[in-house]
């Protein structure tokens, strides 16, 4: 393995901004994937070429408090992880690492063939700039608990201004693909309003369609159901497991939704103080976990 040269560079505030506002957030009704549009809709979801995840001792420190120890773990590509465990066992970390919304101490996460936090030159692993950092986000959306759109443009143009600016995606391309995710979540008929003239659960929806238009590779959801009303989960939970089928994204999902869990995911880990304490199939990590602190957990959150 080349040598390490120096800590990698943080983001900026105005880079952490854009790959926050790239992020989707999600929906608040039951609206799936509309496959018989062909081209419009399930069409305009991500296919081909997802890339897989990996991480190699990978330390992750907040002041004196070490949140990931030497962590080690990989995500094939196109496969769907959730991550489980108690708060501040270090998921959601995890997921900030991938969007570079936090800065690594120690280890090489790669995505796909590249490093994210590094890159080569010469031979030697050095840090990486920030236009390597840039590149490597392009190829990863992140749905937050809230959401985030541009409350001067109307919904076509929150959907095309990333792709546009960021991709170089023509404009009729980008027009095309945003009419055909706003299908998919039920919002074709608001392309020309503003956020202010929608509902919460209608700006939800237009933050995830933005998200996919971005065309990202990898999709990371960080408790997206946490912070909706409970008639509202459904809804966020069928959204999401239809864009799980009908896309080839490789998925990294952290919740406290165990049903979901079950559903969504190919394979759980169960951490516990930064550290993997089991993994495996779901139905076996919440039908018969083999750990005691797994147990403990599954009956703690199932109980309340």
């Amino acid at each position: 393995m080349p040598p390490t040269d120096t800590a990698p560079e943080a983001p900026t505030p105005e880079e952490s901004e854009d790959a926050a506002a790239t992020a989707p957030a999600v929906s608040t009704e039951k609206k799936g994937v509309r496959k018989e549009d062909g081209d419009g809709a399930a069409a305009a979801l991500p296919h081909g070429d997802a890339p897989g995840i990996r991480f190699e001792k990978v330390v992750k420190r907040f002041g004196s408090n070490t949140v990931l120890r030497e962590l080690d773990f990989a995500v094939e590509p196109g496969e769907r992880v959730t991550l489980i465990g108690p708060s501040g066992s270090g998921k959601t970390t995890i997921l900030r690492l991938l969007m570079t919304l936090e800065k690594l101490d120690d280890g090489v996460i790669w995505i796909g063939d590249d490093t994210l936090w590094h890159m080569d030159k010469g031979g030697r692993r050095v840090a990486a700039n920030q236009r390597h950092l840039h590149e490597m986000r392009k190829q990863v959306g992140m749905v937050f608990q809230q959401f985030n759109l541009f409350p001067n443009m109307n919904v076509l143009r929150n959907l095309t201004e990333g792709p546009v600016r960021v991709l170089g995606v023509s404009k009729d391309e980008a027009v095309e693909r945003a009419r055909g995710l706003l299908d998919m979540v039920g919002l074709a008929d608001k392309e020309n309003a503003h956020p202010s003239q929608l509902s919460g659960g209608q700006q939800q929806r237009v933050a995830i369609a933005r998200a996919l238009a971005m065309q990202p590779k990898v999709l990371l959801l960080d408790e997206v159901t946490s912070a909706l009303d409970p008639e509202l989960v459904v809804g966020v939970q069928d959204l999401l497991r239809d864009i799980a089928r009908e896309s080839d994204l490789t998925m990294l999902c952290v919740t406290h939704e165990m049903n979901f869990a079950k559903d969504i995911s190919n394979r759980v880990l169960m951490f516990d103080q930064g550290q993997i304490v089991e993994e495996g199939p779901p139905d076996r990590i919440f039908g018969e976990p083999a750990e005691q602190r797994t147990r403990e957990f599954l009956q703690a959150v199932l109980a309340s």
